[in-house]
């Protein structure tokens, strides 16, 4: 091994050895002294082997593909919250959302991908350091998790390995592979948007946490795949560049429509749709029919006997004709039957179960929404 190999060996050596015991015996790389422990592994690379300066001639080209690449992957991954629904994160944009979650995220990502470009840069194509980068940058990603999971049975161990591990090797041996080929400035990209925009965005899909583990452990896999089909076609940089162009462009129409879409399904906006699942208001409403519920905004004064109105009832909405209102000194309470039922519904609506009333309907597409929540 040569000089600078052994070097570099024992610098990637003790960094993990840090790690491991963060990882088991003391956890003390929290999110701040994580960004203090980056900087100084930095500050130490610098002195002992000097910075590499990150030069692509196809630098552009990348942060296209990368951009399209999330487009495709936002659009899909809205299109399942149509089907496992939405979720409002906090309000990060706040003084204290933007210095505890926001800044310091984006300043982690750039610091170890500086880190990982500058470690591959020297390792020059060597396989060991390569492999030891990967396993280093691992353990700084899991250290948290391994260090709070009891490992008290096997159901545990599970968890931590297909919630935490498996994504975390994934994501690294990609990475690896990648710098060496796009320098770092292409991954921060990527990785500052997919990790801020949960913080950025007021409605996010809300899959459950092993969907998330396999997005988190195919999505890495995905782009490096687009990345390496990219290098593979980037002989002709005319062609190239014009057709990324045409191909970005390709992605806005789809784009508008998701929005659109997700701005009326997701129920936190003034007018949302949902895909009626049954046929219980014919021959007004079918099977499959979308309708538009207008929120009221808790005007239940407003509600007259006759409207069709949509509400929550066990967790299920329901769209039946309002056909008697009973108030009392405080509350309404509203009684609804389908128009294709021989009976009213068996229980008095309340108010925080009213969702809006119904006043539009888009025949026969909300089907294939119905299919996949039958399934």
């Amino acid at each position: 091994m040569k000089k600078g190999y052994k070097r570099l060996f024992l610098f990637e050596a003790i960094l993990l050895v840090i790690l491991l015991l963060d990882s088991f015996v003391f956890n003390i790389l929290t999110r701040y002294s994580t960004f203090a422990f980056l900087v100084l592994s930095l500050i130490a690379f610098k002195i002992v082997f000097g910075f590499e300066k990150d030069r692509n001639r196809y630098f552009k080209d990348l942060v296209i593909e990368v951009i399209t690449f999330l487009l495709a992957f936002f659009l899909i991954y809205y299109l399942l919250g149509i089907v496992v629904g939405f979720y409002r994160p906090g309000n990060y944009f706040s003084a204290y959302g933007i210095t505890t979650f926001i800044i310091p995220t984006i300043l982690l990502i750039i610091l170890k991908e500086v880190l990982r470009y500058m470690i591959l840069k020297k390792s020059e194509g060597s396989i060991l350091l390569g492999v030891m980068s990967c396993i280093l940058f691992v353990f700084m990603d899991i250290s948290d998790a391994i260090y709070y999971n009891s490992f008290s049975s096997s159901y545990n161990i599970f968890l931590l390995v297909a919630l935490n591990i498996l994504p975390a090797i994934s994501r690294n041996i990609v990475f690896t592979i990648m710098t060496t080929k796009t320098g770092y400035r292409p991954i921060i990209l990527y990785l500052i948007i997919i990790n801020i925009y949960v913080y950025l965005i007021p409605i996010v899909p809300n899959p459950d946490e092993y969907i998330v583990s396999v997005v988190q452990f195919l999505l890495p896999i995905a782009l490096g795949y687009k990345i390496y089909v990219f290098y593979h076609k980037a002989a002709d940089e005319e062609v190239t560049r014009d057709y990324k162009k045409r191909h970005f462009a390709a992605w806005i129409l789809p784009t508008i429509v998701v929005v659109v879409l997700v701005y009326f399904t997701s129920g936190y906006f003034h007018y949302h749709a949902v895909a009626v699942a049954s046929g219980s208001m014919k021959p007004n409403i079918y099977r499959g029919d979308v309708v538009i519920i207008e929120k009221i905004d808790e005007q239940y004064q407003n509600l007259q006997v006759g409207q069709v109105i949509a509400y929550k009832y066990k967790g299920i909405i329901i769209v039946h004709r309002l056909i008697r209102i009973v108030k009392d000194s405080e509350h309404y309470y509203f009684y609804t039957k389908g128009d294709a039922n021989d009976e009213e519904d068996g229980f008095a609506i309340e108010e925080d179960m009213v969702l809006g009333t119904v006043n539009w309907r888009i025949p026969m597409i909300g089907y294939p929404t119905v299919w996949l929540n039958e399934i």
